[in-house]
């Protein structure tokens, strides 16, 4: 199951497009473009963490937990304070969240205005969805533990066979383009190239 498809089961697509005034449809090419920077930077957390995926699910719940995915469902206006918040955490820089939004816009053909807006409570409703998996309040799409989460979020996938439930298994090669198992690195060269 593709993450688009997670979260629009949540209703995550359709309360991000109620409060942005746009179509589901909108909302989900957006955010097509959009996972794989923010995905990225979650990965990048956990190899980067000294405990590796127990880190990352302490940061996520530090960032605000599963109630990052609740505030972006409730009917009430979303806090991107808090999507910021993430955004500066797997990111390092707003010159890379800014240069993650442009190549969305220039890749889903919709306005950058409306990318900038939807970044922020995109990472949010991920950022949610992983906490409360991580606390054994959601059903992950792959099963073990948020590696396997964070895995079968970037694949679409489970975790390869023979890949022990909770490591971060074949996740190397997803957004590592050129081979060096630090997908941001890729992620901060094409902003570089936005920037020319």
């Amino acid at each position: 199951m593709q993450i688009t498809d997670v979260l629009s089961q949540m209703g995550g697509m359709a309360s991000m497009a109620r409060e942005l005034g746009v179509s589901e449809s909108q909302v989900a090419a957006a955010s097509e473009a959009l996972l794989p920077a923010i995905l990225g930077g979650f990965k990048k957390q956990a190899q980067a963490h000294p405990s590796g995926l127990d880190g990352l699910g302490g940061l996520l719940g530090q960032l605000g937990g599963g109630g990052l995915l609740d505030n972006v469902l409730a009917p009430e206006a979303t806090d991107i304070g808090r999507g910021n918040d993430i955004l500066g955490q797997i990111f390092g820089s707003k010159d890379v969240s800014r240069s993650v939004a442009q190549n969305a816009a220039a890749q889903s053909g919709l306005d950058p205005a409306l990318i900038k807006k939807l970044l922020p409570m995109l990472a949010m409703l991920v950022a949610g969805y992983m906490a409360k998996h991580h606390a054994g309040q959601t059903q992950a799409p792959a099963g073990g533990g948020l590696g396997s989460v964070l895995g079968g979020l970037l694949r679409g996938t489970p975790d390869p066979p023979g890949a022990a439930p909770g490591t971060m298994g074949g996740l190397a090669s997803m957004l590592d383009l050129n081979g060096d198992g630090n997908p941001l690195d890729d992620i901060l060269g094409m902003a570089g190239k936005l920037m020319r």
